[in-house]
């Protein structure tokens, strides 16, 4: 971490952080003398799971091979909860027991007992990382999943088993309240809350703690659901997810004739229409803060719960979003600041970066964050060059908690690390965005200053959308906000989608664009001249893979702006006929 003001804010977020902790161990003190464990009485009723599942998963689990997360073990016989985690992605997917679902669609007595086995030996064993499974996410995760799939655990129990159940479900409540008293992190309260009006809703006993909870759950999503249907982290990802858990509850609230929360139905309403207004042609959604693959079947399952099958949303100014249609072609950008700290650990540096597409082929994307990788490649999936926009000195507009620096800022560093992740601790303060219409044709003018003190820079961006969708006009403007302007170079990247071939012409002057679905586009740049380099699509549902970006490197003290433009062809590229062609319009 440099010396200067990042240095100072990391110092300040340790020193809250400090008081949180310690507010928070108090309060998991006194939790322990005031929360006792209530054991629910039975099971009235199982939520249904809207994820989708495949039965061949449950032949996998049965014959001992456990493939969460990119990871895989096979077990030979042995408990899984035995071995160590071949990473914390695959022991939070294994300790949240989602992956019953698979074991119920195979609907075999033999995929029953296998499940019943592998929760009893989870639960009675002292196997497993303890620390992982008892974080909060984790284990709101286990108590749904667990109630959600009862049907399968206690078809063909004893009455033994059924009473060592319900005391698992009134243990999993009181930690849970324990966690949400000590002050969890906002998302996490989120989810404890909902899985706690699922204990709530669906078993005899639990009154208590569906009062509180519905208080909580609120509570909750006054504070993250913005009034456009986005959730505060900025986080395609987190809408999508908690829409799965919100539908069901939706419905478990009217099940048990109890008074649904005004604030749940609106959430719901406003954020189905959220998730469309990131959604591409092709089905997939775009890559901002923290999206990755899009996981298709469920996104159509979601979809269908959709009663007003309503329109997305093209102006979401509360999440910093913005969505141009015409013809064919749609524009998504990200036109919005940092979310709050503690919902920053997976936020991007792309302020300004946006996504494009004709129909169903993206042409213009983000890299995306991978479902797999390194510490070092999921910092590098955030980082400004990772993005569809301009950087100074290939440095990100944000700046993350990382390990760097004296001895004293590493330490500080790992703690907050280990305590809230890699949160953002510096980025854009002064985000501004304006819509508008140019002869029938959507206009959107925007501008950050993530620049501002290291550099004296601010950054603007203009994107026009032809009336017929058949060309996108862009300008990117490099003020001095009247300090002393100190950049070097400044390098704007368009990532391309996987298929698309780049094709350099007229000296640098024009790219051309090979769609896999044989369209073509071209690309033009002026002033200066554009270079096509390799890049990486992150977010593949296959694993990462290998793409090409078109670079152009400007200094602003010299060239202030420069002016592109993409543009559909009627017909195959000439090299003759393209010798005049028409330089960039200004917006």
């Amino acid at each position: 971490m440099d010396w200067g003001p990042d240095r100072w804010r990391l110092y300040r977020l340790a020193l809250s952080e400090s008081g949180r902790a310690l507010r928070g161990g108090v309060a998991w003190g006194l939790s322990k003398v005031f929360l006792g464990t209530t054991v629910p009485t039975r099971l009235l009723f199982a939520p249904q799971d809207l994820r989708t599942a495949d039965p061949t998963i449950a032949t996998d689990i049965y014959s001992g091979f456990f493939s969460f997360a990119g990871r895989a073990i096979t077990t030979s016989g042995r408990s899984p909860f035995g071995f160590a985690p071949p990473s914390r992605a695959w022991a939070e997917t294994l300790y949240g027991f989602g992956w019953l679902r698979h074991l119920r669609a195979a609907g075999t007595a033999l995929a029953q007992a296998n499940a019943r086995s592998l929760v009893d030996e989870f639960v009675t064993s002292k196997l497993g990382d303890r620390s992982v499974a008892s974080n909060t996410q984790v284990l709101a995760r286990r108590l749904m999943s667990f109630i959600s799939q009862s049907p399968l655990i206690l078809e063909g129990a004893d009455h033994a088993f059924y009473q060592r159940f319900l005391r698992i479900i009134g243990q999993s409540v009181r930690d849970l309240e324990r966690h949400v008293r000590a002050g969890a992190l906002p998302y996490d309260q989120l989810i404890a809350a909902i899985a706690l009006c699922y204990a709530g809703l669906c078993c005899e006993g639990l009154e208590k703690t569906l009062r509180r909870s519905s208080r909580l759950l609120v509570r909750e999503l006054e504070r993250q659901i913005l009034a456009d249907g986005g959730h505060a982290s900025r986080n395609p990802r987190a809408v999508v997810d908690l829409l799965f858990d919100l539908l069901p509850l939706r419905q478990m609230f009217a099940s048990r004739e109890v008074d649904t929360p005004e604030e749940l139905l609106h959430a719901i309403d406003r954020m189905l229409p959220m998730v469309r207004l990131f959604r591409h042609g092709d089905g997939t959604l775009s890559h901002f803060n923290g999206m990755g693959v899009t996981a298709a079947d469920h996104l159509a399952t979601l979809l269908t719960y959709d009663d007003m099958r309503s329109q997305p949303i093209q102006h979401a100014p509360y999440s910093g979003y913005e969505r141009l249609e015409a013809g064919r072609s749609l524009v998504i950008a990200d036109v919005g600041g940092v979310p709050p700290t503690l919902l920053s650990a997976e936020a991007g540096a792309g302020c300004l970066s946006f996504e494009f597409s004709s129909g169903p082929q993206r042409i213009v994307v983000n890299c995306g964050t991978p479902r797999i990788a390194t510490d070092t490649i999921l910092q590098a999936a955030r980082s400004t060059v990772a993005h569809s926009t301009a950087s100074c000195d290939d440095i990100s507009s944000c700046q993350m908690v990382t390990v760097k620096g004296m001895a004293l800022d590493r330490a500080v560093a790992r703690w907050l690390l280990k305590r809230i992740g890699p949160v953002v601790i510096s980025g854009p303060e002064q985000v501004s965005t304006e819509r508008g219409e140019r002869e029938h044709a959507p206009t959107l003018h925007a501008s950050h200053d993530g620049y501002r003190a290291r550099f004296g820079l601010i950054h603007e961006r203009r994107w026009l959308l032809a009336p017929k969708g058949e060309a996108l006009l862009g300008e990117d403007v490099f003020r001095s906000d009247g300090g002393e302007a100190k950049p070097g170079e400044v390098i704007i990247r368009f990532h391309l989608a996987p298929g698309v071939k780049a094709s350099r012409a007229q000296g640098g002057r024009v790219v051309m664009l090979l769609l896999p679905n044989r369209e073509a586009w071209q690309f033009s740049v002026a002033p200066g001249e554009a270079f096509v380099e390799d890049s990486v699509f992150l977010a593949a549902s296959d694993g990462m893979r290998r793409t090409e970006q078109i670079v152009l490197a400007i200094r602003p003290l010299e060239t202030p702006s420069i002016r592109w433009r993409f543009e559909r062809l009627a017909r195959p590229y000439n090299a003759e006929a393209q010798q005049g062609a028409a330089t960039p319009e200004l917006i």
